[in-house]
């Protein structure tokens, strides 16, 4: 029952016939997890709090960093280095004292998804990569729970509702991940900073409407938004017959090993090998030496914010093509904003028969954290 606070706060809410006094009980009865607090998760934290969702879950293990205030809009600049779990419930407190927050520290994984996804009846997905949004897609999926979708990248976005008991699973619309490093993360390739504004509150509406039972959901339809050209198209969501985890005869039955899934593990293992890289102070003993070539393999507009004296700057995606334009005379240095790319970069430089390349393990950031101060970190 809402007591008399509860009922002046909610009023908005109850005098809409679809909500009314029944539906904002459903809402504070509602127990809802949210994977993630970053981008889509604050915005989806902020209004199902403010609606009044009475149990809200958080699953992360990240700390706020300065550079998540763009978009990240539950976090304040006095939380930087605070866990993301305690400024997010912070927020909470002080946006709605009636909201029952749950602070899960740790990364979801196979061995205790399942454990934290029952004590729920729907799971938000704020995640930012291929295994956890498979772990999330099929814990739901064995637990019959609603899966509410979403995912950034720059200028587009894209919200569901995944829910295998009445439509199809992430699955059915991607049945494998991309191959390791071909989808950059927002860290590299940037992400506008109202975009996760706008799918979070897609995937927050989503949420109260499946607590509610009122409304068409997005289960079988995938919403994708274009922000620079301001359009939503909508695609149509078929059931795989074939699945692996929501057919009638699936082949999985349990949750697997996702990083091997998604070919983390492998990629990661053959990345971290010592000999193909060198940290920002040998790199400055190399250059002080004059004995190296630098590579910068960063966009143009990124050489304008921070730049290595005499490095050659070849965006990652020419550097097939140009490749005749890097000196042979000494060794080359890969090196781009935290060392994701420049690792790409080795591996076209190692099939033009560059065998002996190298790059800057952390990129710039290391740099700027162990050489040069006076570069900005961005």
């Amino acid at each position: 029952m809402l007591n008399r606070d509860e009922v002046l706060r909610y009023s908005r809410h109850i005098i809409l016939p679809e909500v009314a006094l029944e539906g904002q009980e459903k809402l504070k009865a509602g127990r809802v997890l949210l994977v993630g607090a970053g981008g889509l998760g604050a915005p989806v934290a902020m209004y199902l709090a403010a609606a009044g969702v009475g149990t809200l879950g958080i699953v992360d293990f990240d700390v706020v960093d300065l550079s998540n205030l763009q978009r990240q809009v539950i976090h304040k600049t006095g939380n930087v280095s605070l866990s993301k779990l305690e400024s997010a419930r912070q927020f909470i407190a002080d946006c709605n004292p009636h909201v029952d927050v749950r602070l899960h520290s740790s990364a979801l994984r196979a061995d205790n998804a399942k454990e934290i996804v029952a004590g729920y009846d729907l799971v938000i997905d704020g995640t930012d990569n291929f295994p956890t949004r498979y772990l999330v897609n099929d814990v739901c999926v064995l637990l019959g729970k609603p899966n509410v979708y979403g995912s950034i990248f720059r200028f587009e976005g894209q919200a569901s509702v995944f829910d295998a008991q009445r439509g199809p699973c992430y699955r059915c619309l991607y049945p494998q991940p991309p191959p390791p490093g071909l989808m950059p993360n927002c860290a590299e390739a940037g992400v506008l900073g109202v975009l996760p504004g706008v799918i979070g509150v897609i995937q927050a509406t989503e949420a109260i409407k499946l607590i509610l039972g009122k409304g068409e959901t997005l289960i079988g339809r995938l919403l994708l938004y274009d922000a620079l050209a301001m359009q939503f198209r909508e695609v149509r969501l078929r059931k795989d017959p074939d699945c692996p985890i929501c057919s009638e005869q699936p082949s999985q039955h349990d949750l697997i090993d996702y990083d091997a899934f998604c070919g983390v593990t492998a990629d990661d293992a053959n990345r971290v090998d010592p000999e193909r890289e060198v940290t920002a102070t040998e790199l400055a003993q190399m250059i002080e030496k004059k004995a190296v070539t630098l590579l910068d393999v960063r966009e143009q507009h990124e050489w304008n914010i921070a730049a290595l004296p005499d490095a050659v700057c070849i965006p990652l995606g020419e550097l097939p093509e140009r490749i005749g334009e890097i000196s042979q005379e000494r060794e080359v240095i890969a090196f781009c904003r935290t060392g994701v790319r420049s690792l790409t970069a080795l591996d076209i430089l190692k099939n033009a028969g560059w065998t002996s390349a190298r790059h800057l393990k952390g990129g710039l950031h290391a740099w700027s954290r162990e050489v040069d101060p006076s570069v900005p970190r961005y």
